[in-house]
């Protein structure tokens, strides 16, 4: 039976000892590795405290059965250096234990969270994780687990913080590791040493409880087992039985969770039977019921009624020989195999939190391999299945604060500003990986600390949803930033729409409207979307106008309310209201076209000068000088206006760009395209009568795949 843990701390710091005992742990060895790890790494360490726990964690290593090069691993960890020449002499060891000596940051990463707002479950799971997506070869977490034992067991003599500290890795990251990958002892050992060492008082009075009666309750068991293969032999049901071990940290949660005394547990003293067939658990139930009397609300068939995780066996408690309490657990060999090795979702049972079943299924994948391990002899049939690309899907990183965030593998520090907050995203101009500035598009590693540099107020960039410049990798992100843009083009879709329905009020006389009841008539749930419509272009005046009708009124007619304005004898397309027919300039800063909203500036010595209405140079100038000024336009008048285009370039973008143009029934009078690079750059002159058939072309064009920016020359 497995009692308290005991300082098995292993103190060979001279090579010859450390042989021995490597030679016993290794009685045929596979090739002559791990013996020249061994002195190599005496080499280079010597008799030291940081050799004799390299050569501890080689011994847990060899118990694993997971080949040479692990241990040669376990015994190169602590002394590889920058050195080329390890390499080329130890090859596959040499990398494993690269890879374990990368895993010590993983040691710092569980207690360096500052972040107390978080749950801490998730982001020791999210830890947890971490550890299996940074290895290419699950051996390097073997290799790992082995070492953190070996560090338990010698912190027995070392101060209390360290070994609190050793305890909290223990509890809270490297125990669960070894309980989803099916590696039982260590996990026993690691809950057992994490319990000594944070709960020293609870742990000494059940290690007192325990030791007490260790010694008749061995005898007990070996006497238990004796007369039930006896009674199993005599009736011919081939069985396996065993004593089923129980540590103090498992007896302690059990305490705890059933809210139970020492004394009220029946599985201190335990036993396990393996039949073949399922009909044998039966059978064995009732023989162990003839045996010894059963204790009444102590049975559980978990055969007939699985457990939710798919737990199948028979438990039952007895009052055995001498009266004492006995548990006995009873399943065939396939569902040990099930719950101990094959189940995914057992390690979930066991530790809880939030399912994942694609993440599970690699676990089960894990636990398979390590299954296989030991039908093996020769190592060199499984050593292959060690290296594992099962986790690499994602990548984990970490905030300033020591949050840790699961990113899509090919993530960039874009993705990771929008995986913690969308305004974060929208903001993002820079960023910090492990202190230094990178460039946005930089596909972020495991256990790289990021750091996101802002603006106070921003937007994202058209750029970022190009594949080919690599700023996005995650569908989440890619998301919100079509949103964005998809919310910021409605509202400048309904902002038009507004200004052409208070347009056509106007015009028709129409002093208020009700605007919901104009959007049900048009069929729009809400009034937003009819005025993004009528922005657009989707609803027509015809169709407003009607709309606008009251019942039983007739049609205004569609005229325009005022009569073109008599051009100036002297051919000026501009008149300044008040000052009659005068010579004027068109200024070349703004170069104003019809149908601009303009103004005039009464210039020393040039006379007036015509400036769009929202000219910077005409913003700077003296007001006292601006006058209004007006088009004089011809009725039906049309106004040709330059369109400049930028986009990514693809096949059949001009002709979507047409199509565009073709559906508001403007004339195109000139196209040139400029293809540089990977951009497309358009210049358009179209034919417009208005600026709202302009604005509502804008915004149509903007909409077009691939368009980054669309603007009037």
């Amino acid at each position: 039976m497995n009692e308290a843990v005991r300082p098995r701390c292993h103190e060979a710091t001279d090579l010859e000892s450390a042989r021995q005992a490597l030679a016993r742990a290794l009685p045929v060895a596979e090739n002559d590795l791990p013996w020249r790890a061994l002195a190599y790494a005496h080499e280079r360490l010597g008799e030291c405290a940081t050799f004799a726990h390299s050569v501890g964690t080689a011994l847990i290593v060899a118990e694993l059965r997971v080949g040479a090069d692990a241990v040669a691993a376990a015994l190169l960890h602590a002394c590889l250096g920058d050195a080329p020449e390890v390499d080329a002499e130890f090859g596959t060891a040499a990398r494993l234990a690269r890879g374990v000596a990368a895993m010590a940051r993983i040691e710092t990463l569980a207690a360096s969270a500052t972040d107390k707002r978080l749950d801490p479950h998730a982001q020791l799971e999210a830890l947890r994780q971490m550890v299996l997506a940074m290895v290419e070869d699950i051996r390097v977490v073997l290799v790992k687990l082995a070492e953190r034992t070996h560090a338990l067991r010698c912190a027995a003599t070392q101060d209390d913080a360290t070994r609190e500290t050793l305890g909290h890795q223990a509890r809270e990251l490297f125990a669960p590791l070894a309980n989803r990958l099916g590696v039982w002892q260590i996990k026993w050992e690691m809950e057992d040493w994490a319990f000594r060492y944070l709960e020293p008082d609870t742990y000494k009075t059940i290690a007192r409880q325990l030791d007490e009666k260790r010694g008749d309750r061995e005898a007990y068991i070996k006497g238990v087992i004796e007369r039930l293969q006896a009674e199993l032999a005599l009736h011919g049901i081939e069985a396996e039985v065993t004593g089923r071990p129980k540590h103090i940290a498992s007896i302690v949660n059990k305490m705890r969770r059933k809210r139970l005394t020492f004394e009220q547990l029946y599985d201190i003293r335990a036993v396990r039977v393996l039949v073949k067939h399922e009909i044998d658990c039966y059978t064995v139930l009732g023989l162990v019921h003839n045996l010894w009397q059963p204790i009444p609300g102590e049975f559980d068939d978990y055969i007939s009624q699985p457990k939710s995780n798919d737990y199948r066996s028979l438990h039952t408690a007895v009052i055995g020989p001498e009266d004492r309490a006995l548990e006995v657990q009873i399943r065939t060999f396939d569902m040990h195999r099930h719950a101990e090795l094959g189940v995914a979702a057992h390690w979930r049972y066991k530790e809880g939190g939030r399912q994942d079943a694609q993440y599970e299924e690699k676990i089960a994948w894990l636990r398979r391999i390590l299954e296989w391990k030991d039908d093996v002899a020769d190592s060199s049939e499984f050593t292959e299945q060690f290296k594992t690309e099962l986790f690499q899907d994602q990548v984990y990183v970490l905030t300033p604060q020591g949050r840790v965030v699961a990113l899509d593998r090919g993530a960039t520090p874009v993705d990771f500003a929008y995986a913690l907050h969308t305004d974060l995203g929208h903001r993002c101009r820079g960023a910090k990986v492990d202190g230094a500035m990178v460039p946005l598009n930089t596909v972020l590693d495991n256990g790289q600390r990021v750091e996101i540099v802002t603006v106070k107020e921003g937007a994202p960039s058209r750029d970022w949803l190009n594949p080919a410049l690599g700023y996005l990798a995650t569908h989440r992100a890619r998301s919100k930033v079509r949103t964005w843009f998809r919310q910021r083009d409605v509202g400048e879709q309904v902002g038009l729409g507004r200004s052409l329905l208070e347009k056509e009020l106007k015009r028709l006389g129409i002093v208020e409207a009700n605007q919901e009841k104009l959007a049900q008539r048009l069929k729009f749930a809400k009034v937003d979307e009819f005025l993004a419509a009528l922005g657009r272009g989707d609803v027509g005046q015809r169709d407003l106008v009607q709309a606008l009708q009251e019942p039983g009124k007739p049609v205004p007619a569609l005229v325009p309310t005022a009569k073109p304005r008599a051009r100036p004898k002297s051919g000026n397309p501009v008149t300044i209201p008040g000052l009659g027919d005068v010579p004027l300039t068109l200024a070349r800063c703004c170069k104003p076209r019809p149908p601009d909203a303009i103004a005039a500036y009464t210039t020393v010595g040039r006379g007036l000068t015509v400036h769009r209405a929202d000219c910077a140079s005409l913003k700077r100038a003296n007001p006292a000088r601006v006058m209004p000024a007006e088009w004089v336009l011809d009725a039906n008048a049309a106004f040709e206006v330059e369109i400049r285009l930028k986009a990514f370039d693809r096949q059949g973008l001009l002709r979507d760009v047409s199509d565009v143009i073709a559906k508001d029934r403007l004339d195109v009078l000139r196209v040139n395209t400029d293809s540089r690079g990977e951009y497309a750059h358009m210049q358009l002159t179209v034919r417009v009568k208005e600026l709202q058939q302009l604005s509502r072309l804008l915004a149509r064009l903007q909409h077009v795949q691939n368009v980054i920016e669309v603007r009037r020359a």
